[in-house]
Formats: C-alpha cells, structure tokens, sequence
C-alpha cells in the first residue's frame, strides 16, 4: 500500500521568517494518513527543517556537480549540510526558464539518490502537445531520459509529479480521467523500464491547480498517489484544510 504524498512547492515565495511561520501553524496539524512537506527557497531550507518536525522539506532545484565554477548553484553537498532530505527535480519552470533537459535532471537524480536525498522528479507536457495529442508521448520520453540507468530499488523509493504544464498556475486543472490516464501511463512506463515492483512502489503525484475543493477527487484515482501544490500551499488556512482533507 502506498502512503499519500502531498508536498506544497512555494517557489520564489516566502522569506525565511514567513517560512518558519507558516512550518510552526503548519507542522502539528499533520498526521500519518499521509507525507506532508513543502518545496522551499534555498535561503529558507535551514531554518525550515529546524522547525519541522512532521513535515519534510524539500529543495526546489540542485546543482548535480559537487563544487565548481557554477555561479548561483546549490550542490547535494549544501544541501546535506543542513539535513536536506528532499528536493524537487525537473519542474517545467526549470526546464522552461532554465534550461534543465531530461539529461540534466537525470544527474541530479542520480547524485541526490546517491546522497540518500529522496527525488521529487516533475513532468509534463505543454498545452501545445496535449492539443495535439502528445500527452503519453512526452510522458514517456520525458520518463525515459530523467530515470536512465537508475537502479530498481532506488526507483521504488523516488516520487514523480506529474504536472501539465497548462494547468500549472493557470487555474485550469486536468479532469479526475485525464490526471488519472496520465498518471497510470507514468505507472506504465516504470514498468517497462524497471519492472512491475517498482511501478507498483513508486509514488505519482498530481499537479496542476490543485487546491481543497478538488483534492479529495484526484486522490481517490488509483495511480495517483498525493499532489504537488502550488498557489494553494503558500497560505496555512488552504494548506491546512487540504492536510484535513486527506485524513
């Protein structure tokens, strides 16, 4: 049985004192019906997981090298440091705004997994491909090259957040069949590429405008296992009520 995952991704929101203040109204309305976490700024990560004692915390982006001319980059390594233990990979933003390819997640990937940092990996399609009828398509390449040459077991213990990119801040939302479809195609592809077990293990998250009012909907799919929320993670009254909808 797999447990519920829901991880609010901020963004570049929050300074570090809001951070804490949100993780203290935050962190005690949790319960283990499910994971809970939030995506968090570099300079926030510190303080945030000195404050969490139920939520995770997890870094928004990596650097896969562990020290270089990299201007701007965190390393594993950093993140390590102040006990990290998870961190978001490949959302569209990155590889629309900052040129993350499936190649490059696909190191990160590898460097956190080998620092027992736990991958959130993001995929998803743009509204151009999903118009013409290229969902699966980019699901599974986008699969194929971020998750290569990875070991079956590590891949039992990832999460992957399947994000249309239409749907991400827009306020349009996949329907319940089209969230679902995709996320049983993500399933699918896991096991082409490493077996039924770790298809079965491996957690698929929903994004896209999820927020209280539709929740319960997409969690009640049978290959989706929890969301990764954006606008309706950045205030404690929305993100509260989601935590007590998951119950």
């Amino acid at each position: 049985m797999r447990k519920p995952i829901i991880v609010g991704n901020w963004k570049m929101n929050k300074t570090i004192a809001e951070a804490v203040a949100f993780i203290d109204a935050v962190d005690g309305v949790c319960h283990d019906g499910a994971t809970y976490g939030v995506g968090a700024p570099f300079l926030a990560l510190a303080e945030s997981v000195k404050h969490a004692n139920h939520l995770i915390v997890a870094a928004e982006n990596c650097h896969f090298e562990d020290s270089g001319a990299f201007t701007g980059e965190v390393s594993v390594p950093m993140l390590e440091e102040i006990g990290v233990k998870w961190c978001i990979i490949g959302h569209s933003e990155r590889r629309e705004m900052f040129g993350d390819t499936d190649e490059t997640v696909n190191k990160k990937a590898k460097r956190l997994i080998q620092a027992g940092i736990t991958p959130i990996v993001c995929i998803g399609e743009s509204e151009a491909q999903y118009d013409a009828g290229e969902s699966e398509a980019v699901i599974r390449s986008q699969l194929s090259g971020s998750l290569a040459d990875l070991c079956a077991d590590c891949v039992k213990d990832i999460v992957i957040a399947y994000e249309p990119i239409w749907a991400i801040g827009t306020g349009k939302s996949a329907s319940v069949e089209i969230a679902q479809q995709c996320c049983h195609i993500v399933r699918d592809q896991i096991e082409k590429m490493y077996g039924k077990e770790a298809a079965e293990a491996v957690r698929v998250q929903y994004g896209g405008s999820v927020k209280p009012e539709n929740i319960v909907e997409y969690m009640a799919q049978p290959d989706i296992d929890g969301a990764l929320i954006g606008g309706a993670s950045l205030k404690v009254d929305s993100f509260t009520d989601i935590i007590n909808k998951t119950k």
